[in-house]
């Protein structure tokens, strides 16, 4: 997720690893909030994979500075991860699928459709899966905690029936 996060910002403007870093804390940190440990990696396969493009310029205060800007290829890796596979592990599932909504700005009209359309099909399919899971259930604290991710799961359903609208206007 870090690298659709990076070529999301990249896509704005050209950043140094510090301005990628603050940005998305500014833009995401309620969602995730990567370290320089998890950033610089992902920059350098970014990077390798031909996703970005480096330069190195002097900064004011007269130290060498590396500047990153996202390619062509890069747009093109933007959009592909946004409509990648979805994660199948439900603890992951929300938080990513949030960040990709909120970056589903740069997706075309029908992308984002589609976009919808998968992140919709995954949550009902958690939601069945969960109720399976809590009709075996008796005890009171696990029902409780299903009972309280299906109503999260439904809420994350009405958001993406709110886009679905959103887009059909």
């Amino acid at each position: 997720m870090i690298e659709l996060l990076i070529l999301y910002e990249l896509n704005k403007k050209v950043l140094t690893m510090y301005g990628i870093s603050k940005e998305i804390h500014a833009e995401f940190s309620v969602l995730t909030t990567p370290s320089y440990g998890t950033i610089k990696p992902a920059l350098t396969r970014l990077e390798k994979s031909g996703f970005v493009k480096t330069q190195k310029n002097m900064s004011v205060g007269g130290r060498p500075s590396t500047y990153y800007s996202i390619t062509r290829e890069g747009k093109e890796e933007l959009v592909n991860l946004e409509l990648s596979q979805l994660q199948d592990n439900p603890i992951q599932f929300l938080p990513t699928a949030r960040i990709r909504l909120a970056c589903a700005d740069v997706l075309k009209s029908e992308e984002q459709k589609l976009l919808f359309k998968l992140l919709k099909q995954k949550t009902e399919t958690i939601i069945v899966d969960t109720k399976n899971i809590m009709s075996n259930k008796q005890d009171f604290y696990p029902k409780m905690v299903y009972d309280n991710l299906i109503c999260e799961y439904n809420n994350f359903l009405l958001l993406l029936e709110g886009f679905e609208r959103a887009c059909k206007n």
